[in-house]
């Protein structure tokens, strides 16, 4: 995995983020806080990530793809974080039912492209030009995580539903957290950050 601080300034409190699959930090580049906030992507292996036990507080923010490595993650490292909370993703990487098609992954894999990267960071609403990525390594970790399959639930405290999902849809999102007792439904679609938000208030 790679890692980004986002924000570091030497406080007791540390968010911990799994971003989605090649979409980095941009997602997240309006949010605002006080917070040291470490970004980690790139789930071809699910590694240790150095360093959290020098903070009072660990507080977990699993994105898209980024909550089903997460489980992986948490599951195999044993690492403890104090709060968890999973946005616009499931614990079913490629499944028909509570995540993307297998063979709509395996398509996006086999056929991407700079153009087709583009198209979808636009079906997801990313505000802005499409970050540069590494296309063989992009596809890679995309058929890593498919293949790595469903993660056991790790105890998500909150989970964050887009209203209009046009990448993990919506539907599949709610039959997937279906009982959860920390659901709840946020306007926006894929990408449902917005600038000014408050890292705090996506744990609330």
């Amino acid at each position: 995995m790679q890692r980004q601080w986002l924000a570091r300034t030497g406080t007791s409190d540390l968010i911990l983020v799994f971003a989605g699959w090649a979409l980095g930090a941009a997602p997240f580049a309006g949010l605002v806080g006080e917070e040291d906030v470490l970004l980690v992507q790139d789930y071809t292996t699910l590694d240790a990530v150095p360093g959290l036990a020098g903070y009072d507080r660990v507080s977990l923010l699993a994105y898209s793809f980024g909550a089903v490595s997460a489980a992986h993650w948490l599951a195999q490292t044993g690492a403890q974080v104090q709060r968890r909370v999973a946005v616009a993703g499931t614990l079913y990487p490629a499944d028909a039912d509570k995540g993307i098609a297998p063979e709509t992954v395996r398509l996006t894999a086999e056929s991407l492209t700079s153009a087709s990267f583009a198209k979808f960071c636009r079906r997801a609403g990313l505000d802005g030009p499409a970050p540069n990525i590494d296309i063989d390594a992009a596809r890679d970790e995309l058929l890593a995580i498919a293949d790595r399959g469903p993660a056991p639930d790790p105890g998500f405290d909150r989970v964050w539903i887009p209203a209009r999902d046009r990448i993990i849809p919506t539907r599949a999102q709610k039959l997937a957290w279906a009982g959860h007792a920390g659901l709840r439904e946020v306007d926006g679609g894929h990408v449902p950050f917005r600038p000014g938000q408050r890292w705090e208030g996506w744990f609330a």
